[in-house]
């Protein structure tokens, strides 16, 4: 609950109430501790005060859990105790006004974006590209760009990787080496993303940001609950989705310092996903989106198992701290317990390490930041029951939450314009028409050519046998006078000779029409 000097009750210590400063809400925090330790709980109750502060709140639910926060909560034994230990007389159950999300549009609204807007970083990170591939991914994207082309789907992906694949010798000279083997890397891995359903992920609509920094009519925060358990079987592309959502929350809020209370908070449950198997250069981009988005109005609090989870590059950054129990039965686990509790400052009344191993469900050990932005010694403490509903709610009741809310028919329906699928499409279709005519051109050119020949060689031999004719006649003609014998015929010298040619021209044109009509019924 806010308390009258704009704090945020989340905690109760051995002197009272513990607070989070609102003015340091957007320093960035952390919720730490073993399964079943009381994370989960702890995560909803500093929702549901910072939504009645009117701060939205962005989270991913795990479990299904989550979704009790929608609904009105019930007194139970446990929370009748607290209420005694607390000194809390008569508690106001209520739920928070909740947006429901989900990357595949099954149990909440899709959020989408498009390729274009994840960018060859997070891009390559998602599909585990290496250097050399991921270099290869930056020149398809810089292609795209010089071009015109729209990158919002798989499939406008797809097509660009064919177009850099078709044009690789002249984009090296260019831009560096593309080679096919690295060009086939990355369209296998496009398939295998293909396969999670990360196809329903990129496209339009595109999520717009700003619909999670929105408030209710009644000034409360609206809780935007990511539906998670399905995202969760492809841990990297949860961490890359909720990484660019910072990434683009980042890139489009102004800057506005620190204000009384943050303009949204952003809960990163399992957050070691963000960093397993994450190139330093990556990781150092995350660290500085930390850093700076604070500036934006933004808090960021990781969720995760232990804080060595979480580089010390951004834990450094996380002012308000939560840690649960830890479990400690070897070596190995007893080292990260005593790296835990060294990440807090010191109280001389505490030991830090063994309360950590005692704590129960419900209990941590807390340390938030003051007024001047220092960290307070760290106290034991039991953390406040949510005033929503613990546990998940059913289908019906999501099911009426999504068709009631503002947003309700603004994603749901995928919208599919021309990009660079399309475009690329029609200018290889105008190719191969292209090549096509020019194909057929030069086979009418090439036929026309043959005939020509055909037919030079026809009237070449008609003349040679007309003349051998022609020279026989005269021949025959010639031994007969030279002999004294006299032809029987009465016809004289020139029709001999121009029957004999006449006949033997003829028979030529037979033959040789005979021969090119076989020749072509063969073929």
């Amino acid at each position: 609950m806010l308390t009258e000097d704009r704090h945020l009750y989340v905690a109760h210590g051995q002197d009272g109430p513990i607070c989070i400063n609102g003015k340091m809400a957007n320093r960035h925090g952390l919720i730490a501790g073993a399964t079943g330790t009381g994370k989960t709980v702890t995560l909803q109750v500093l929702a549901e005060t910072f939504s009645e502060a009117g701060v939205p709140c962005f989270m991913a639910d795990m479990k299904g859990d989550l979704s009790g926060i929608s609904q009105t909560g019930q007194m139970s034994s446990f929370i009748e105790k607290r209420c005694q230990e607390f000194g809390i007389a008569d508690p106001k159950f209520h739920g928070a006004p909740v947006c429901f999300y989900d990357v595949f549009g099954e149990k909440g609204h899709p959020m989408r974006t498009t390729i274009s807007n994840m960018g060859p970083v997070l891009l390559s990170r998602l599909m585990e590209l290496n250097e050399v591939q991921a270099g290869v991914m930056t020149i398809l994207f810089r292609v795209a760009d010089e071009r015109g082309l729209l990158l919002l789907d798989l499939k406008d992906l797809r097509a660009m990787l064919t177009y850099v694949a078709d044009h690789a010798k002249e984009l090296t000279k260019t831009y560096g080496n593309v080679s096919s083997a690295s060009v086939g890397a990355i369209q296998r891995a496009l398939l295998a993303l293909e396969n999670q359903g990360a196809d329903r992920f990129f496209g339009e609509p595109a999520f717009d940001i700003m619909d999670l920094l929105q408030c209710g009519a009644d000034g409360r925060g609206i809780m935007s609950v990511l539906a998670a358990d399905k995202l969760m079987q492809n841990p990297k592309l949860y961490s890359t989705f909720l990484l660019w959502l910072l990434s683009d929350l980042y890139t489009r809020l102004p800057e506005v310092g620190d204000q009384e209370l943050p303009r949204l908070v952003f809960f990163f449950d399992e957050a070691h996903t963000l960093f397993t198997d994450t190139p330093k250069s990556l990781v150092d981009k995350i660290e500085q989106v930390v850093r700076l988005i604070r500036s934006k109005g933004v808090g960021v609090y990781f969720v995760t198992q232990n804080p060595t989870d979480i580089p010390d590059s951004v834990l450094a950054q996380l002012g308000n701290r939560v840690q649960h129990a830890l479990r400690a039965y070897t070596p190995k686990e007893l080292e990260k317990l005593r790296a835990a509790a060294k990440t807090f400052r010191a109280n001389p009344e505490l030991d830090t390490e063994e309360a950590i191993k005692e704590l129960a469900t419900g209990e941590a050990v807390v340390s938030f930041l003051d007024e001047k932005g220092t960290p307070a010694v760290v106290q034991r403490a039991r953390i406040l029951f949510p005033l929503s509903q613990i546990g998940a709610i059913t289908d019906a009741q999501r099911d009426q939450i999504i068709k009631s809310s503002r947003i309700y028919g603004r994603y749901d329906t995928m919208v599919d314009r021309e990009s660079a699928f399309e475009v690329l499409l029609a200018e290889s279709e105008k190719e191969a028409e292209a090549a096509k005519q020019a194909a057929e051109e030069k086979e009418e050119t090439k036929g026309r050519q043959s005939t020509s020949k055909k037919k030079k060689g026809i009237l070449s031999k008609i003349i040679s046998a007309v003349i051998t004719s022609i020279t026989a006649a005269l021949g025959t003609y010639v031994a007969g006078a030279v002999t004294g014998k006299k032809s029987r015929s009465k016809e004289s010298l020139g029709k001999k000779v121009t029957k004999s040619a006449v006949s033997t021209a003829t028979r030529t044109v037979t033959r040789e029409l005979g021969r090119s009509i076989l020749g072509n019924l063969v073929k």
